[in-house]
């Protein structure tokens, strides 16, 4: 699948805590959490985003506490794909969990502007922006496997009915 959306730059260490601020933390819906993403660190970004967006962040992206709903709120507000030099590693496994496709790209992030327009093929390892083409790990197909399914649940779903359909037990 291919990402193709505008640039919203930020730098390094951006912290769970400034994706989605502890007093929101009481909120579920999808819908709800997106009009705060990214609220402790730019309280506009909620109004700016559009669907089908990227998210282009310097290194340990999503340090700090885990919570779930920091991938949950940035999907929602319509980011579909984030690239970074680096991510912390509960926030990389819970935004896979959710469906969140994350591109590791160093060399991307020191040079996408913001604003700038951006395509990203994960499963090719390729990023196009600026008449440039960066080059990135692939995302392996396991984890492909996931995002194609929208996240863990839809893959475990997919992967139960698959057993029905075969007639294996489950």
């Amino acid at each position: 699948m291919i990402f193709q959306g505008a640039a919203h730059r930020y730098g390094d260490d951006v912290d769970t805590d400034v994706i989605l601020p502890g007093p929101y933390m009481n909120l579920s819906e999808p819908a709800d959490l997106a009009r705060h993403a990214l609220e402790g660190l730019d309280p506009d970004f909620a109004s700016r985003v559009r669907k089908g967006d990227i998210l282009v962040v310097g290194r340990n992206f999503g340090c700090g506490s885990s919570r779930e709903h920091a991938p949950i709120a940035l999907k929602a507000a319509g980011i579909s794909c984030v690239v970074a030099a680096s991510f912390a590693r509960i926030f990389y496994r819970n935004a896979i969990n959710i469906g969140l496709p994350l591109v590791v790209a160093p060399e991307a992030v020191e040079h996408i502007e913001d604003g700038a327009r951006v395509a990203v093929d994960a499963a090719a390892g390729t990023i196009v922006a600026n008449h440039r083409t960066f080059i990135s790990r692939p995302v392996p197909p396991f984890i492909q496997g996931l995002l194609d399914n929208g996240g863990l649940d839809g893959f475990v779903r997919e992967r139960l009915a698959q057993r029905v359909r075969n007639g294996q037990e489950t």
